[in-house]
């Protein structure tokens, strides 16, 4: 399917002709992106910068074992970017968007209030440890950990309410798409930024200066992103929820296992509200694929009793569907194999994270004399190389693309490549550990003290990171235009989720395989310079080339809504 040259990541949007002007003229536009992005910008900083230095604070505060702490990390990352999917879906089916942003922000408030007291009262954290994580430290009392849990509950749920809603209230506050287009960059250059404040000076603050002032700060942000929102409430425009679309598919669903055994030979098909009908060879009927599903929009002698008085039928009831909705379900079912193949990309890169924080305090972070690199903050590189290649790819590798292939790389075709590129991230993941395990080894000994640094730079780490950031540069925004472009129009909201709910589900699921890790095999002890890391590195990067394969059968066999936009992988 042919792409434009244009930013993949600002895809979602509609035609001119599709947006429409919601609520009152004098409500919305340009006024509101003060309110909206500064808001968006607090948010961002407090709650990005305390998820990646939660692995730290767990270790040196609370003396978790260094891959418990990166259990517990990868488990809130993923519900960082699960629940928002769940307030998405509230939003839009029940309350409106505006509420559920306001109660996420308020949720977020409280959370980073008990961040704060368990920072700055020592009662509420166990005794200090020389060495954390050691079997000789006290770990927290039920007490303790009843606060620092709650804590961490809340800061997942607030963020569920306001991480896809900002997005969406802020698109909603225009009518044309060309500002829609406008408002999606500045979206990703407040979020990018948030992102990097966040990963540097909050982690800083809390690891270099004090826990209880970066957590303060983290407070105040979000605070003062509450009161921006409000400030901003009479100018913003707030459609009223549209209904959930998710009941249209599961009447699709119960239509058809009903009608299972009627037989569909000559068949004819409800197309639409308007009463019209089509039979199983006439314009307007189901495709042919997954055909069971068309006994959801077939007429039967019991439905054709539903008749209303215009001549329509009643579709609410559970038993009679439009051929619209089968094949709106259908979408969402052919698109499942090919979304299925991100999930073992995404494992691996969530495995990379939790790991690469716990090689970051294994290593030398000293930069100069006088300055030394938070480990919490080692993964920014990721970021900063998202940045960095996305514009190159978008005005130099496309663009050459397009020349010598005659159109541009698809969506699958981007996903694709960074498949290969997230490969090559695990490789140079392992080589890297297996260097920084080599010098441990020539140090005898060395490997058997808790926390011995390595006399080799962390600025080695940023290697692994690059590459894997350059790899996500390529399949993410990749993966937000496929959904978006092939997902019915009912089911847009859910399309711009698939792809964080595929890094939610990379967070879960690498914790059971570090799990699976640690059971089997002796590669993660406690103490990382003991075991063999680069080994997990290693299995790493033989799976997800499996799975490449995996997802090159799953692109070649998606037929796409328009047959005309298919470009072979």
């Amino acid at each position: 399917m042919a792409e434009t040259e244009s930013s993949p990541i600002t895809h979602p949007k509609q035609s001119d002709q599709e947006a429409q002007p919601m609520g009152d003229t004098k409500q919305g536009g340009w006024i509101t992106l003060p309110f909206i992005a500064g808001s968006m910008l607090g948010l961002g900083l407090a709650i990005n910068g305390t998820s990646s230095n939660l692995q730290i604070y767990l270790i040196k505060e609370y003396n978790v074992e260094s891959i418990d702490a990166a259990q517990i990390a990868n488990i809130v990352r993923g519900s960082l970017n699960f629940l928002p999917l769940a307030g998405a879906i509230l939003s839009d089916s029940y309350f409106g968007y505006f509420p559920v942003i306001l109660a996420g922000g308020a949720i977020n408030v409280l959370a980073f209030v008990l961040f704060t007291l368990s920072a700055a009262l020592p009662s509420l954290r166990p005794p200090p440890c020389p060495t954390p994580s050691t079997a000789a430290c006290k770990h927290g009392t039920p007490g303790q950990l009843a606060v620092l849990y709650a804590a961490v509950l809340l800061l997942a749920i607030g963020t569920g309410g306001t991480r896809f809603n900002v997005a969406t209230m802020g698109a909603d506050q225009f009518s044309s798409s060309r500002d829609q287009d406008t408002f999606f960059n500045w979206y990703f250059v407040f979020l990018y930024t948030s992102f990097l404040i966040g990963d540097t000076a909050i982690v800083y603050l809390q690891d270099g200066v004090s826990w209880a002032l970066g957590f303060g700060v983290c407070l105040a942000a979000t605070g003062f992103s509450l009161a921006l929102l409000l400030a901003g409430a009479r100018y913003y425009r707030k459609p009223a929820p549209k209904g959930s679309p998710y009941a249209e598919l599961a009447r699709v669903v119960v239509a058809a296992v009903r009608k299972g055994r009627a037989d569909v030979g000559s068949a004819r098909y409800y197309v639409g509200d308007d009463g019209s009908i089509a039979d199983s060879a006439g314009e307007g009927a189901p495709s042919k694929r997954l055909r069971f599903l068309n006994r959801a929009a077939m007429i039967t002698a019991s439905d054709n009793a539903m008749e209303t008085p215009p001549g329509g039928r009643r579709t609410g009831s559970w038993r009679l569907c439009t051929v619209q909705q089968v094949e709106d379900l259908k979408s969402l079912l052919g698109v499942l194999p090919v979304w299925s193949a991100g999930i073992t990309l995404s494992v691996s890169i969530g495995v990379m994270i939790g790991m690469i924080v716990l090689q970051a305090l294994a290593m030398d972070r000293s930069i100069g004399d006088h300055f030394k690199i938070p480990a919490g903050s080692i993964t920014v590189c990721t970021l900063v190389a998202f940045i960095a290649v996305t514009p190159f790819l978008d005005r130099v590798v496309f663009p050459l693309w397009r020349r010598i292939a005659g159109t541009p790389p698809s969506a699958l075709q981007r996903v694709g490549l960074g498949h290969v590129v997230n490969i090559a991230g695990m490789v140079v993941a392992a080589l890297v550990e297996r260097r920084r395990l080599g010098i441990v080894r020539e140090l005898h000994g060395a490997e058997e003290a808790t926390g011995w640094v390595t006399p080799m730079s962390v600025l080695w780490l940023v290697l692994p990171l690059a590459v894997v950031g350059i790899g996500e540069a390529l399949h993410f925004p990749g993966n937000m235009a496929f959904y978006y472009m092939e997902f019915p129009k009912s089911l847009r909201s859910l399309a711009t989720a698939m792809a964080p709910l595929l890094i939610a589900m990379g967070f879960y699921l690498g914790t059971v395989y570090v799990d699976v890790v640690r059971r089997v095999t002796p590669w993660l002890p406690g103490n990382i310079n003991q075991g063999r890391l680069d080994n997990v590195y290693w299995t790493l990067a033989v799976v997800v080339t499996i799975n490449f394969g995996y997802f090159l059968v799953c692109a070649r066999r998606y037929k796409y809504q328009d047959q005309s936009s298919k470009i072979t992988m």
